[in-house]
């Protein structure tokens, strides 16, 4: 077992828990945050969802990709806001961005190859403000390493985590890259390690504690479009 993976809760069959709250409602402004395990097919399951629900669909990739291509520091958000209170939304408009960039192959890529990069804390301060500028303004599902903890105020919000077992994510990492069963598992455990180095350095709360979400899943011996229906049964969508 990885040593991130959460020993006290092995894996679960389906759902292993639901916090006993309000439900999220679709019929008003909501954010849907999934935290997922490279390998699992979370990134699937929140693009798939996000096409059910009729809303866009982002991620820590497609967020970085942003700040690097339009230079979005923080100075340069704080200009937006203050040019537009929907600066988010004016800003998408004006340059097209949503489901069609964060479906290319070039992304695609980029997400299984994470490159090992020192996220400073200035970039963490603007990657925050993006995240709050998408959700003040639309409805999205949002998979990321700390979408979980910035949205756990929204009051209208659901927290997701995509586990799956070792073996299940190494077939999944070797079939995309075309590498060995070895290469696969460094991998898992170098991506592993750095988002939880991330989640810890930024909300002092570790990825795999399952009190962070409403819904954990794990994907052994299911399809992507089986957790979707589970989570659209759920939010009263299906």
């Amino acid at each position: 077992m990885n040593e991130h993976e959460p020993s006290s809760c092995g894996f679960v069959k389906f759902v292993f828990f639901i916090w006993n709250k309000q439900k999220m409602n679709t019929h008003e402004q909501f954010v849907i945050s999934i935290n997922r395990e490279l390998g699992s097919g979370g990134r699937t399951v929140g693009r798939k969802l996000a096409e059910k629900l009729g809303v866009p669909f982002y991620d820590k990739a497609l967020i970085e990709a942003l700040q690097q291509k339009y230079n979005l520091t923080v100075t340069e958000i704080e200009d937006l806001k203050g040019r537009s209170h929907s600066w988010w939304a004016d800003f998408k408009r004006a340059f097209s961005i949503g489901y069609a960039m964060s479906n290319s192959a070039d992304y695609e890529q980029s997400v299984v190859d994470e490159p090992d990069v020192l996220t400073t804390d200035n970039m963490y301060k603007a990657e925050l403000e993006i995240l709050r500028g998408i959700a003040s303004s639309e409805s999205c599902v949002m998979a990321g390493r700390t979408a979980f903890f910035v949205f756990r105020s929204h009051p209208n919000h659901l927290n997701i985590f995509i586990q799956a077992s070792m073996e299940h994510r190494a077939q999944r990492i070797m079939e995309k890259k075309g590498i060995s069963h070895e290469e696969a598992l460094k991998t898992i455990e170098k991506v592993d390690r750095m988002r939880e180095n991330y989640v810890k350095k930024y909300t002092g709360t570790s990825r795999y504690d399952t009190r962070n979400y409403d819904l954990v899943f794990n994907m052994d011996g299911k399809t992507e479009d089986e957790i979707v229906e589970q989570i659209l049964m759920y939010i009263g969508r299906h």
